[in-house]
């Protein structure tokens, strides 16, 4: 009997910097298997760099090559044809059942970006999300078949506009980015120091790197003391500032902890909760600031 997987595939615009092939990610009994495929790749590059020539302003841009990942579902096959199909049927039955196989798909994705980006010493890691995939499906498929992007079944799902918005998208939205953005570009604002290591936090706390998170909270935190302190006459705020003020020393020794080994459930969710306290703090700066 031919063993059927589930997957989530996502198509992006150009290339990733993850070479074309297959790779697997465990974690204990859980297994993926991530394919990469360039469809529509241009020619390998010259060994010698061309001459620069005159540029055509009418000419039409070249065709960009597409990206398929694949994350097969390989610790988790079934019986048949009949327990596939029901599988994909509740897999897109809800938004809530899209967006988490959709969401575990980027965040493995990502992994492999990040530990390109490592193994390679690049300090310009590829991030990428659902939104920025042109097309993104879920489905099974014979091992053969998902092994080569291909599937049995499959539909495709739309994650890049929805009926009601998700946390993440309201607070992007009330942060306004693309007026700050501008305010920055134009020099008529800077980001705080705090801003972009908090950032760097909710990065690697979101994709499971919870020691790098704890380090980097650490130090996001003293920043975010030491710039927001008075920041806002506001009972919200300097409330939340007393709070990491008093629990300043837990996020030293959480970082220590980290510094020797992995963090328990308990510490994890204290970095959590951490991060969470920081990043309210910059979104109230930013809405009550406008």
């Amino acid at each position: 009997m031919t063993q059927l997987f589930g997957f989530a595939q996502l198509d992006f615009a150009g290339t990733l910097l993850v070479a074309d092939g297959r790779y697997v990610l465990r974690e204990g009994d859980n297994e993926r298997v991530l394919v990469i495929e360039t469809l529509g790749a241009p020619p390998a590059p010259r060994r010698r760099r061309r001459r620069p020539r005159d540029a055509d302003g009418d000419a039409i841009p070249e065709t960009l090559p597409l990206t398929r990942a694949t994350v097969v579902r390989a610790s988790e096959r079934f019986a048949g044809t009949e327990e596939a199909s029901d599988w994909l049927q509740g897999a897109v039955a809800t938004e809530a059942a899209i967006d988490s196989l959709v969401d575990e798909a980027i965040d493995l994705v990502n992994r492999a970006l990040h530990a390109h980006g490592v193994a390679s010493g690049d300090p310009h890691l590829q991030a990428l999300t659902p939104r920025l995939a042109v097309a993104t499906r879920l489905g099974y498929g014979s091992g053969e078949e998902v092994a080569d992007s291909s599937f049995s079944a499959a539909r495709e799902v739309d994650v890049r506009t929805g009926g009601t918005a998700t946390r993440r998208q309201q607070r992007a939205e009330e942060l306004r980015p693309q007026e700050r953005l501008a305010a920055v570009l134009g020099g008529r604002e800077r980001f705080d120091v705090c801003e972009t290591l908090v950032l760097r936090a909710r990065a690697d706390l979101d994709a499971g790197r919870t020691r790098e998170a704890a380090l980097q909270l650490r130090v996001g935190l003293e920043a975010l003391l030491a710039e927001l302190s008075g920041a806002l006459n506001d009972p919200g705020h300097e409330e939340d500032m007393a709070t990491l003020g008093s629990r300043r020393h837990e996020a030293g020794e959480l970082a220590n902890q980290a510094l020797g080994g992995d963090l328990n459930a308990e510490q994890t969710q204290s970095v959590g909760e951490l991060v969470e306290t920081c990043e309210r703090v910059l979104r109230r700066r930013r809405v009550l600031r406008g």
